[in-house]
């Protein structure tokens, strides 16, 4: 589905529903609008003496809108989204924590503009929109702008916390994009134009387009289970068959013990485009893709808390693509993927083939309006070493007349590694401070 094919399907929805705005007064009225105003100031520290650090701050606003039903089941949305740096750029580009909204000063973008039709237990999304429960093609919305995707989604709920969906996701905005592009994290910042930075960037810039995505699945949540089945077919990057579920113990006593688990299989032919094009993920060619994964979670819920210790494993494959890496094409140098291990800057799709081990503690205080969480994970890859990340986490909910008003402090150290795994293999500590109001 094209560009122009997307937008067409919107027009011709907010067409129809103003056409019917005069027989159905509840279109506009029973519609709603939402969103986010953000403030971020983001650093990154560099014990490398040969790296400059680097930081961003802006100011932002994400305004989600959607029209009441009309025609018995049809609505339209659209979300837009800004961001500002209010001049405070450095003029050295490598001084710029390009992540937050690029290089430039302010950005802007239509991030949704979708119409959509849902009855009973059916619903059908067309056009720019997020897909905010998918776990390889999500929103990535911890900058100021969220991911989302040009795609057709459907979707059935036979019962309550169960759905069955199928999605053909035809091009997909960035973080840092200001409209959709056939492309994804493998390609290089400016690939036919696209302001896409803190991507992998592996691929060369005459790489051929990203032909889209097609996913099918079903998810359930309920009685202690949450557990998900999906299958992607990432066209001439690689087919992923991913299943995922946890189940919660309740004991009655408080304590209720936790335990998950994830399996992963990946493959593609000689005609995937790492191949085509020579591409070394981290310095590795292949004739093929092929990827194995395995995780578990054994954890305990507490009153007010959560402690939770992880694993993944990502198989060693001679011959495949990056000697068996992961391929992500909407999350890789995100660290936004679902993995157990994956912390805040990176993980085992970052890192390549090997496994790692995860501490988590999360722990609330003043009837939850304090959050607080560690973690600690170790890595022992092939390619990149070894190495540990330290994470905290400080959220503060405000209430009364500044309800909707947080405050949030993540701060990570990753230290460790090889191969440039962190600026000439030095530590490297990411600061992020946000301030969000919703409304």
């Amino acid at each position: 589905m094209s560009k122009r094919w997307a937008v067409a399907i919107v027009l011709a929805g907010f067409a129809v529903a103003s056409t019917h705005a005069w027989s159905d007064d509840d279109i506009f009225s029973s519609g709603h609008v939402d969103g986010d105003l953000r403030l971020y100031h983001y650093d990154r520290l560099y014990a490398s003496k040969t790296t400059p650090n680097a930081s961003a701050f802006s100011i932002g606003a994400l305004i989600n809108a959607q029209t009441g039903d009309f025609l018995t089941g049809f609505s339209v949305g659209a979300s837009f989204a800004t961001a500002n740096s209010l001049g405070t750029h450095a003029e050295q580009l490598a001084k710029i924590d390009t992540t937050l909204a690029g290089p430039s000063n302010s950005i802007g973008t239509f991030s949704q503009a979708y119409l959509q039709y849902q009855r009973g237990i059916f619903l059908f999304r067309g056009g720019y929109q997020y897909l905010a429960d998918d776990p390889w093609m999500g929103n990535n919305d911890a900058r100021v702008i969220p991911s989302s995707y040009n795609a057709l989604k459907v979707q059935v709920t036979p019962l309550t916390g169960w759905n069955l969906f199928a999605v053909r996701e035809y091009s997909w905005k960035s973080r840092t994009s200001e409209g959709m592009n056939a492309d994804n994290l493998y390609y290089p910042s400016k690939y036919d134009g696209d302001s896409m930075y803190g991507n992998n960037g592996s691929l060369p810039l005459h790489a051929r387009s990203a032909p889209g995505t097609w996913e099918s699945g079903t998810t359930y949540v309920g009685h202690g289970v949450n557990a998900q089945l999906r299958y992607y077919d990432f066209m001439h990057f690689a087919r992923t068959a991913f299943a995922m579920g946890s189940y919660v113990f309740d004991t009655g006593s408080g304590f209720n013990p936790v335990v998950g688990a994830q399996y992963l299989a990946q493959d593609y032919g000689a005609d995937n485009r790492f191949t085509e094009t020579g591409t070394r993920l981290f310095g590795i060619a292949g004739n093929h893709v092929k990827s194995r994964v395995v995780g578990g979670d054994v954890g305990v819920v507490i009153p007010h808390g959560r402690f939770d210790l992880f694993y993944n494993k990502v198989a060693h494959e001679e011959g495949a693509a990056g000697g068996g890496a992961l391929i992500s094409p909407f999350t890789t140098n995100y660290a936004s993927d679902p993995l157990y291990t994956t912390s805040m800057i990176r993980g085992l799709i970052e890192s390549g083939p090997g496994h790692a081990w995860k501490g988590k503690f999360t722990y609330d205080l003043i009837d939850k309006k304090l959050e607080l969480a560690t973690a600690y994970a170790k890595y022992f890859t092939y390619y990149r070493g070894n190495s540990h990340d330290l994470y905290v986490d400080v959220i503060y909910h405000l209430d009364g007349v500044l309800k909707g008003l947080t405050l949030r402090n993540r701060w990570e150290l990753s230290n460790g590694g090889i191969n440039n795994l962190n600026p000439t293999n030095k530590a490297f500590v990411y600061n992020r401070l946000m301030i969000d109001y919703k409304f």
